[in-house]
């Protein structure tokens, strides 16, 4: 936040908490812009995102995630972000992308701009993790990542079971029978290291 201060003096900045919060100071703060994490306590970034831009379309929102491009950028840039930027980001690129973002524009970087063409190419061929909403999208890849059930609802702050309906869902909708599926699913595709 200090760094971002002092690239915007005039700005002001604010923070929450968590999703709720988010939802509730943009009605009350009206922000001009809002940096938000995919990981966020109540909820997911992606659907706070979502909301966002249900109720001020307007608003430039940029993704800033601990995630690499290629597990959530593309989901996000469809969601309406205008930018998604990895936490590993230098602060003069984070700077940039802002000041694009300011003036009207959408921030994306060279290799999010080629993973959205390979989708646009793809598109008449779509992989089965694309049918997931959102959240069940996070669930599959923590789980491809190898984080266990009851491990995935603390990171997420729901309950187990919620987890494994969650769960459910998606090996239904991916037809495909247990954990070590999904992940080898998502080595299969390159969505994991």
């Amino acid at each position: 936040m200090r760094s971002l201060s002092e690239n915007f003096p005039v700005s002001q900045f604010g923070e929450a908490g968590d999703a709720e919060e988010t939802i509730r100071l943009m009605n009350i703060l009206r922000w001009n812009m809002v940096i938000l994490d995919i990981n966020l306590p109540g909820s997911n970034g992606l659907y706070v995102l979502k909301r966002i831009k249900e109720n001020y379309p307007e608003i430039p929102v940029i993704i800033f995630s601990m995630y690499p491009e290629d597990q959530f950028a593309v989901r996000s840039i469809r969601s309406g972000a205008s930018a998604y930027l990895s936490k590993n980001i230098s602060m003069t690129e984070f700077v940039a992308a802002i000041r694009s973002i300011i003036s009207g524009e959408r921030y994306l970087t060279s290799s999010l701009m080629e993973l959205i063409s390979n989708e646009l190419n793809e598109d008449h061929f779509p992989d089965s993790h694309k049918t997931l909403s959102d959240r069940e999208y996070q669930v599959f890849m923590l789980i491809a990542s190898g984080e266990n059930l009851s491990r995935i609802a603390k990171d997420l702050n729901l309950s187990v079971k919620t987890v494994s309906v969650y769960r459910s869902h998606i090996l239904q909708k991916m037809s495909l029978r247990n954990n070590s599926e999904i992940t080898h699913y998502a080595f299969r595709h390159n969505l994991v290291n």
